[in-house]
Parts: structure tokens; C-alpha cells; sequence
């Protein structure tokens, strides 16, 4: 019986790998040390991984004792890789606890969590700090060092240009404490906490900073006033008994520094596999080195497997994660011979994969992101004929890529609908997606393909489903913008309340975005002005001023459970989220029914907004909603990573968009011509990306230099991450006449193309003049 099962086996493990690409292949044939895969968009990574993880743990006699460790970014994405692997081990009789699939914070949990003496945390004693605490803490750390550090306060509230006049003071205080200061801190808390620096060490690199004193530009001396911040972050931290994700990672990191510890685990993990690796901050990336060492012999090569696609790192501008320490990985393991370059991929057409190889390329040349490629030089190739997987490159629909310069959005959505229209007429199978590069341009899209007497198409007539990805997101977030305005109505004479209300407004495109500070400095002024007052003078701020005071007046003509239904009218709602209001209101109506008080009220969504139990996490989601056929979705570039569809959209592809350019608010503009958090982000940067020799830390003017080439290369990332979603045929469009900016669409410019597109149009067309008639 035994040796029937052995035979069998080993006929399946070599199926296994016949079905694999000659690049997944070097997963199946991994036998022990470093490898480095560096994996283009379309190449399967994750069928690869998971393959190969199953020989890995077969080819060892892996068990619960002596187990593989994967890695991945996501809860979705370890849902799926877990699920391949123990496929693949059913179909070879092979015991299912051989492995384990961890996110990176949840396997620094289990680390942390097992030993607790070593880590100093237990669940029992301390709270994960959620989103909504961790504004409030940040806002507290604020206050604290503004309290402590007055002169440092009083320089930045002078800035350039200041004149001691008191509306602008109170304009400055305002926009300091609750913009400016706020993003400072959580910028460089997080950047610098996911790369090990503490407070202390964060100040002895400040003053290593070269000083920028000029007569236009004064350098507030940043990183020391992020240093303070950062302090005050940690104190409160310890006083409150809150940890949050970055101390995951340290705690399983203290625990792994102790000798007994790190053997029991390492001995435990017979080799790591980690997926997405591009996504990696350098602290992750030590925790599962650590890990992949050998127990007795530290010198040993590491048993680690890393995959990733450098090219499609597009979290790095609102995370540490960055490019540059996978593409170091790679270097390193190429100096090893340890790098295999997954190149062939077999999801879109040659048209759209040529595409977006010439837009590579190009960006790579051009020198827009400055010295340093956005992308490391690896074009994507078709798979060969004889490909082992079934539908590789699709044929493309027409041409396979379409390009268009409609005269205004309107016309774009326009032009897109009736291609939609076409394509499932003809093919009601076909999967569909819009991906915008906002929110608000999602927005735009969808209400007009849901008033086809404007667009002049009717696509909800014919059985092509619209599935607004943003539309159901934006009902999580009922609870907090009631709890917003129900603390407006509370305390309508605090101004940090009026600007939270406010911002809520500009969101909801209520109101024209404008400088939220100067309405907010004086609310008495602003909402009832006197004789001797000046009323609001624009539209946008007498919009506001009206409907800030409509909901002053509910307060006392509607009892208090009817103030949600009067609110998300307001916000003017649709018809989804006025059905999760009443669901709220009658949840507070019911939890509050011996107190139905407006205070009482308050302070029960303040706990359903920090518990998150409107935000359920489903652990099992695999994005199957996204991708359905006879389905258009709409959803943003950064959440299309990862998934595919026959036909992709990608509108308003203008240069103002991307790559953009990384501004500062006019609000913000009197401390000069550059954003603080930016500016430090790219300080920290400087010294922790340095592989080997400390780099010198740059200056004001030479950091914000960096971040806005951070900023262009990543967009560039994303815009290939969009293209690279298309199978069959790939429609892109840029309007002559575009809004200047999508916080109010009305406001329409002439915008040229983003940059890289007529390079990408000119090639295109070049080959098909080439090809035979």
C-alpha cells in the first residue's frame, strides 16, 4: 500500500510541475537556500508558489513539527495561496498541517503572542489600536507637543509672509494643529517605526541634516519636530496599553533576539516563502531573514523564497514598503546566481503586453522620476506555443488597444458606454472594469451611466451589470460621518468640529473643495454673522454656511433618532447608504432606549465607529464580486492590483493625474513651497534605503525634490499595474477639457495627455503599419 501511494505520488509531483512555465518551474525545482524571483504582471506568481511550496514540503517530509512558513501581503491573498497548496497536497495524499500561510502582522502576532514575556505583549493586557483611536492619539500627541514646544510652534505660525494680523494667526493655529502637524506625525511615526528607529534615534538623525537658511525657504528642522511628535506617540502608546501593527513586528523581533526563542522557532520553519515580497518594509523583511536562518548555524544560506514584481509596487508613497529593498534582494541574489527572472505570462494579449513594455521603457528614459528608473528593466514576454495552461494570451478584441481624445469627460463617458455596450452585445460573457485613479471619478462615472437621458446610453436596460466598488465601500463609512455631524450639532462653536463637518462636505461633494481654515477660525462669524461681520462672499462658503446651519436648526424642530435620516439627506445620499442610516438610527434608538439623548447617542457611535463593527472582515473574500462575467465594475487602480479582466477601461489618463505632481494645499503655502510630512518621509528615506555606508541626509529643498520623484515613479507604477489588468483589449481616453481637480468636476481645463502616452500610440501604430493587410 505504501509503495502504491509513493508511485502515485511521485507521478502526480511530476504532473504537478509539467503544468508549471519554465519561470514557475524554478519554484518546483527549488532545493534549499536564497532564491529571488522577480515575476512580471500575468506570470503567475502565486500558481507558481503554491506548486512549488507543495513539492518543497513533499521532496522534505514536512510535517506539523517541521512546517513551511508562507507570507503574504493580504488575508484575501493568504486565503487563496492557502487554498492552491492544499489542493495541490489533497491530490497527493500529503497531511494538510505540513505548512501554514500567515499574513506578515499575523505571523508576528503568533511569534509575539506565544511568548509574551519576551515580547511585552499579551492580548490580555493591551488593544490593538484602531484607525479611529489612532486619530484621536495623533491629535492628542499634537496637542502635547504644542504644549511643550512653544517657540518650535510659534516659528512655524510665523512661516513666510506673516504680518501678526489675528485672523491669519487663527488661520495658521487651525491649519498647524489639525492639518499640517496631524499628517506630520503619522507619516513619520510609521516610516520610521516600520524601519526600527526610535524617537531617540530619529533626533540624532535630524541633526545630521544639512540646515536650508535662505531668504525664500527656511528650514523648520523637521525631522526634530517629527522626533517630538513621535515621542509623544509612544508615551501616550504606553500610558493608554495600545500597540499598534508596526509593534507586531518589533515585539515578534524582541522575541526572536532572545537565543532560546529563536531556536525553538526556527527549528520549527523548515524554509519561508514569501509572495509579494515588493511589499515588504525593511523590519518585515528582517523578521522572516530571521526566521529562514538555520538554528545551529547562523553562516548557513537562508531558506528563503521571495516573489515579487518591483515594477508593480504602488504602496510606497502611504506605506514604508518600497521597491528599492526587493530590487536590493535581487541584486544581491544575482550576484549569487540565485535570481530568476518570471518574464513569460500568459493573461493578456501581445498587443497589450508590447503596450505596456513601451511605456516601461520609456518612463525608464525619459528622466521624469529623476536619476533612479521607477522600474527595473524586465519586459514582459508572451508564453510559447505549447504553453502547459490553457488560454494563455487571449486574442485581442479589434485592434487590442484603443486610445482617445474626446472633446470633455462627458464625451468620455459617453464614447466608453457605448463601447461597453457593443462589446456585450456581442459577447455578454465578456468581464468589464472601469479603473479610475479616484474615488470621485468613480463617482462621476457611475452617476452617469445611472441617468441614461443625460449620457444618451442605456446600459442598465440591457443585463450588463454596474458594480460600483467605491458606491458600497462608501457605506462604511456612514457611522463615522454621522458621528461627525451629530458632535458638530453637540458643539457647533468648536471650530475643529466645524472643519471635520466641513471636510465631510467637501468629500460628499456638498461643497467646493477651498481653505476649510477660514471658515472654520471664528463658527459664530461664519454661521451668524453680525453687523460688524463679513458674511461668506463665495458660493462655495455660503453653500456651507447653509447647510451647517440647516442642521443647527434640526436639532430643535426633529426629535433626536430623526437627526440620521435628516443627516445622510444632507450629505445627500443614495439610496444604499440612506438604508444603512435608518439601520444605524434604529440600532441607536434601540441601544439607547432608557437615555435617547443626543449625548447618549454620541457616545455610542463613538463606540461603534472605534469597535469597526460596521466594517466586517471577511477573511475568505476572493474577489470573485470584482471579476464577474456579464459585469462592469468601477473601482480604483491601487484595488484592481491583483485581478483581471477581458476588457479594461482606463479614462481621464491626463498628466495632471499622472504622473501629477506632488502640491501643497494654499492653505499650507506659508511655510513655503513644500509639504513638511513629504519632506521628512523622503529624510527618513534617504537614510534607510542606504544598502551598506550611511547616505548623507538631504535638505528641505533636496528632500521635497525626492519626494516628488517618489511620487511621478510610483504613479508611473500604477498607471503599468492598470494596463497590465486588460486580457483582451485595453480602451484608454484623455479629454481635451478635464476638471482641474475631481473635488469639483465642473471646473473644467484644457489637460494635456500623461506624458507616456503618445509614445505608447506612436509604437502601436507604427507595428500595425507594418504588419501584412
Amino acid at each position: 500500500m505504501a509503495e502504491a501511494i509513493a508511485a502515485d505520488r511521485a507521478t502526480t509531483l511530476t504532473e504537478i510541475r509539467e503544468s508549471l512555465r519554465a519561470g514557475q518551474r524554478s519554484l518546483a525545482d527549488w532545493q534549499g537556500g536564497p532564491l529571488a524571483v522577480s515575476a512580471v504582471p500575468g506570470a503567475g506568481k502565486s500558481t507558481g508558489m503554491a506548486a512549488g511550496a507543495a513539492i518543497a514540503i513533499v521532496r522534505h517530509e514536512l510535517n506539523a513539527k517541521r512546517q513551511l512558513v508562507l507570507v503574504t501581503f493580504t488575508r484575501s491573498a493568504a486565503a487563496n495561496l492557502k487554498a492552491k497548496v492544499q489542493r495541490h497536497l489533497r491530490s497527493l495524499q500529503y497531511p494538510l498541517n505540513s505548512f501554514v500561510v500567515y499574513t506578515l502582522h499575523g505571523l508576528a502576532l503568533t511569534i509575539a503572542t506565544r511568548n509574551p514575556d519576551l515580547s511585552g505583549i499579551s492580548l490580555d493586557t493591551l488593544t490593538l489600536l484602531t484607525p479611529t483611536q489612532n486619530n484621536r492619539l495623533i491629535r492628542t500627541c499634537v496637542e502635547r507637543w504644542l504644549a511643550e514646544n512653544p517657540d518650535r510652534y510659534q516659528r512655524l505660525i510665523e512661516g513666510r509672509q506673516f504680518d501678526g494680523e489675528e485672523t491669519e494667526r487663527l488661520r495658521r493655529q487651525s491649519t498647524l494643529r489639525t492639518e499640517i502637524l496631524p499628517s506630520l506625525a503619522t507619516t513619520v511615526i510609521h516610516e520610521a517605526k516600520s524601519s526600527g528607529m526610535p524617537p531617540a534615534e530619529l533626533a540624532q538623525l535630524a541633526a545630521s541634516v544639512t540646515r536650508t537658511l535662505t531668504d525664500d525657504v527656511e528650514d523648520y528642522d523637521v525631522l526634530t519636530v517629527a522626533a517630538g511628535l513621535y515621542e509623544q506617540y509612544q508615551t501616550l502608546l504606553s500610558q493608554r496599553h495600545l500597540i499598534d501593527y508596526d509593534d507586531m513586528i518589533l515585539s515578534a523581533l524582541r522575541v526572536l533576539a532572545d537565543d532560546e526563542a529563536r531556536r525553538f522557532w526556527q527549528n520549527r520553519v523548515f524554509a519561508v516563502f514569501e509572495d509579494e515580497a515588493q511589499d515588504s518594509s525593511p523590519l518585515q523583511t528582517q523578521l522572516l531573514e530571521t526566521l529562514a536562518r538555520d538554528a545551529e548555524d547562523a553562516t548557513a544560506p537562508l531558506n528563503l523564497v521571495r516573489v515579487g514584481d518591483p515594477n508593480q509596487a504602488i504602496n510606497s508613497t502611504f506605506t514604508p514598503a518600497d521597491p528599492v529593498f526587493f530590487n536590493q534582494f535581487c541584486d544581491r541574489a544575482q550576484h549569487q546566481n540565485r535570481l530568476v527572472v518570471m518574464d513569460q505570462a500568459g493573461r493578456s494579449s501581445g498587443v497589450i503586453m508590447a503596450a505596456a513594455n513601451t511605456m516601461l521603457t520609456w518612463v525608464n528614459q525619459s528622466g521624469l522620476a529623476g536619476t533612479v528608473a521607477p522600474f527595473r528593466s524586465q519586459a514582459i514576454q508572451p508564453v510559447p506555443v505549447d504553453d502547459p495552461q490553457p488560454d494563455a494570451n487571449p486574442a485581442p478584441i479589434g485592434g487590442g488597444v484603443e486610445f482617445y481624445r474626446p472633446p470633455t469627460v462627458m464625451e468620455t463617458v459617453r464614447l466608453l458606454a457605448q463601447r461597453s455596450l457593443a462589446l456585450h452585445t456581442e459577447n455578454p460573457t465578456l468581464s468589464q472594469a472601469i479603473l479610475v485613479r479616484e474615488h470621485r471619478q468613480g463617482r462621476f462615472i457611475n452617476q452617469l451611466l445611472h441617468d441614461p437621458e443625460t449620457l444618451g446610453v442605456d446600459l442598465l436596460s440591457t443585463g450588463l451589470q454596474i458594480y460600483d466598488v467605491g458606491e458600497q465601500e462608501r457605506q462604511t463609512h456612514v457611522p463615522s460621518e454621522m458621528l461627525t455631524i451629530l458632535q458638530f450639532i453637540e458643539r457647533p462653536h468648536s471650530p475643529d468640529r466645524l472643519k471635520s463637518l466641513l471636510r465631510v462636505f467637501v468629500d460628499r461633494q456638498r461643497i467646493a473643495s477651498q481653505d476649510l481654515n477660514l471658515l472654520a477660525k471664528q463658527p459664530e462669524q461664519f454661521m451668524y454673522p453680525g453687523p460688524l461681520d463679513s458674511p461668506p462672499t463665495t458660493e462655495a462658503a455660503q453653500q456651507a454656511r447653509r447647510l451647517c446651519t440647516g442642521l443647527l436648526r434640526s436639532r430643535f424642530e426633529l426629535p433626536p433618532y430623526h437627526l440620521i435620516p435628516f443627516a445622510g439627506l444632507t450629505l445627500g445620499y443614495n439610496q444604499s447608504e440612506l438604508a444603512t442610516a435608518d439601520k444605524l438610527a434604529a440600532r441607536l434608538s434601540q441601544q439607547n432606549r432608557e437615555d435617547n439623548t443626543l449625548r447618549a447617542m454620541i457616545q455610542t457611535l463613538q463606540e461603534i465607529v472605534g469597535s469597526e463593527r460596521f466594517e466586517a472582515v471577511d477573511t475568505e473574500d476572493r474577489d470573485d464580486r470584482y471579476t464577474r462575467r456579464g459585469q462592469l465594475t468601477i473601482l480604483t487602480m491601487h484595488k484592481a492590483k491583483g485581478l483581471d479582466w477581458d476588457v479594461v477601461f482606463l479614462p481621464f489618463l491626463h498628466e495632471r493625474t499622472i504622473p501629477g505632481n506632488l502640491w501643497v494645499p494654499q492653505q499650507q503655502t506659508f511655510l513655503g513651497d513644500f509639504s513638511l510630512p513629504e519632506v521628512a518621509r523622503a529624510q527618513i528615506r534617504a537614510h534607510t534605503h542606504a544598502e551598506s555606508t550611511p547616505a548623507p541626509i538631504p535638505d528641505l529643498l533636496t528632500a521635497w525634490q525626492q519626494a516628488k520623484n517618489l511620487k511621478t515613479a510610483e504613479e508611473f507604477r500604477l498607471l503599468y499595474v492598470a494596463m497590465t489588468r486588460a486580457k483582451r483589449l485595453l480602451w484608454m481616453s484623455a479629454a481635451h477639457s478635464a476638471p482641474f481637480t475631481w473635488s469639483n468636476p465642473d471646473n473644467l481645463s484644457d489637460l494635456p495627455p500623461c506624458p507616456a502616452l503618445p509614445t505608447v500610440m506612436s509604437y502601436l501604430a507604427e507595428t500595425r503599419s507594418r504588419q501584412p493587410r
